[in-house]
């Protein structure tokens, strides 16, 4: 094996310039050793690149070419290099000659579940660099391409960024195979389509779109596959990769496509009608279209009694909205309309502004920099020391604040109640849009007031409602909406009061539920006599009246 010294030289000499290359050949030739020049020259020189030359059924020439690194090379040894390397007494009907050899090979020889022959030489290296085995016997001008591709990850855990009370704990790993299998294992249903295709001019990286057939909407289908075709980029290394081509306003704060790494999630959005993005590599899905209220919807939401689920979500939506628009309201009321805070109230908050030397709007823009400087440096720091640091952060350095008259007591209580709003918004993008607008609304406070803030609700409202995702207007269902799709909009409904799937998806297949559910208590009435229709017994009433609703 070469030193680093051998190594450099010869860096140094292949990048001087020299006789421009000959024209590499595009079909494999009859000489094996040709046949692994050329290979050797396309791939370059790469530390675990294996060429196993060996005798094919004891009398033909021939060479395993892979990567070791992307493969497993036990399997190879025992299904593979093993029964190839066996004589010709061991199997049966072994060709005399070359003509059919790499045929016998695949169908008989070896033991590989995916495989393909491949007559172009230009095809063999981006098969090799994706995990496959290639087979060249001398003498004959077709290789067998070999699916032994094996890289150990993760394992399946409990997703990081989307946690639920109840709900399953399944989260997507890196392997684009453990994912789609997370998916039919949850969605068994012929219907679910899975597009792959590879993506990236130099990564190749294989990006699968998902979608169930008698559901989603044809229109989108084809425009998502219109969206990652037109794509033309070196690399794509995760699915955010794809999120920032595919979107339809690049630069608004709000997201316009979803992401998720629970499988769970990802199946309820295909029921519904939506379409699904994976990239291999990459533990996150995107689901298109996204809409506004789909950000501050849980797992939660659905796997409680709807009762608990409307109320969590409404107590989401008004954390939501404090952490949007309390610091610009507390700024507005402090700075111009004093006179709106009960008399007791404002004698206090002016007592602990006594000596602070920064006027509200500062002060306000000066804790909601340090919070959020604050929050980065947690999430980047290791996860013991993140939590020792955001206590300090909270404790020592907000009472130190105070004491040095840097900050009144008032302003530390408004900047942590928005800051703990904020954690409740449950996806993580949509919490920095709201994170970036509360700046500007602080600023238009400072300067105008309750008008300042009025006039930034306005613009943020327009904008809002400007948004589309793949079609679909972003403020939907709220407008233009539909009864039916208001049942699953601020509050959460029964789930036997939601039987259709939501119009503005335009989906092929609009019914979730059938209109009559069978009751197996009408049918005993109509036994005993009774007429279809009338009332149930008062133990029942209730719930068979809500499943025929």
């Amino acid at each position: 094996m070469q030193g680093w010294k051998e190594k450099y030289t010869s860096y140094i000499k292949k990048q001087q310039p020299g006789p421009p290359k000959a024209p590499e050949t595009e079909v494999l030739g009859h000489s094996l050793a040709d046949n692994l020049e050329h290979l050797q020259a396309l791939l370059g020189s790469n530390g675990d690149f294996v060429a196993r030359d060996f005798l094919l059924f004891g009398k033909y020439e021939a060479v395993m070419i892979f990567f070791s690194s992307l493969v497993n090379q036990e399997q190879i040894q025992e299904h593979i290099l093993k029964p190839l390397m066996a004589r010709p007494d061991d199997h049966q009907g072994v060709p005399e000659n070359l003509d059919g050899i790499i045929h016998y090979v695949w169908k008989i020889a070896v033991q590989v579940t995916q495989g393909n022959s491949e007559r172009k030489l230009s095809c063999l290296p981006p098969a090799i660099v994706k995990g496959n085995l290639v087979l060249l016997i001398d003498g004959v001008p077709e290789a067998l391409l070999l699916d032994m591709r094996q890289i150990d990850l993760r394992s399946v855990d409990q997703p990081q960024t989307e946690q639920v009370i109840r709900g399953p704990r399944e989260g997507y790993v890196e392997k684009l195979e453990n994912n789609l299998a997370l998916l039919r294992y949850r969605l068994q249903s012929t219907d679910l389509r899975v597009e792959i295709s590879p993506l990236g001019s130099r990564t190749r990286s294989r990006v699968a779109l998902c979608y169930l057939d008698s559901i989603a909407d044809p229109q989108l289908v084809a425009e998502a596959m219109r969206r990652i075709s037109i794509i033309d980029t070196d690399g794509i290394i995760d699915a955010g990769y794809i999120e920032q081509f595919i979107e339809d306003q690049p630069l608004s704060p709000f997201p316009q496509v979803q992401n998720t790494e629970r499988p769970d999630k990802t199946v309820a959005a295909l029921l519904e009608g939506r379409v699904a993005i994976l990239v291999d590599g990459s533990p996150f899905a995107l689901i298109i279209p996204a809409l506004f209220n789909q950000f501050f919807q849980t797992v939660d939401d659905y796997t409680e009694r709807f009762i608990m689920g409307s109320l969590i979500r409404i107590i989401r939506l008004i954390a939501l909205a404090s952490s949007l628009f309390f610091p610009a309201l507390y700024v507005s009321v402090i700075s111009f309309n004093p006179e709106l805070m009960p008399t007791d109230f404002a004698v206090a908050i002016s007592g602990g502004r006594a000596g602070v030397p920064f006027p509200a709007v500062l002060e306000v823009l000066i804790m909601e920099v340090s919070m959020e400087v604050l929050r980065e440096a947690t999430i980047r720091l290791p996860q013991m020391i993140g939590g020792a640091l955001s206590i300090v952060g909270v404790l020592v350095i907000g009472q130190a604040a105070v004491a040095a008259g840097l900050a009144s007591p008032i302003t530390v209580v408004i900047v942590a109640l928005t800051t703990i709003g904020s954690f409740a918004t449950p996806a993580y993008n949509a919490a920095i849009a709201l994170r970036m607008l509360r700046f500007p609304l602080i600023l238009l406070a400072g300067m105008f007031g309750l008008y300042g803030v009025m006039i930034g609700t306005i613009l943020i409202i327009n904008h809002l409602l400007f948004l589309d995702s793949f079609g679909v207007p972003y403020m939907s269902p709220f407008i233009p909406g539909k009864w039916r799709d208001w049942k699953d909009a601020l509050v959460r409904v029964p789930l036997w009061w939601m039987r259709r799937r939501p119009s503005f998806l335009h989906v092929r297949d609009s019914a979730r539920l059938p209109r009559a559910v069978p009751d197996v208590y009408e049918d005993q009435i109509l036994q005993q006599g009774g007429e279809a229709g009338e009332r149930y017994p008062s133990d029942h009433d209730a719930a068979n009246g809500r499943r025929n609703r």
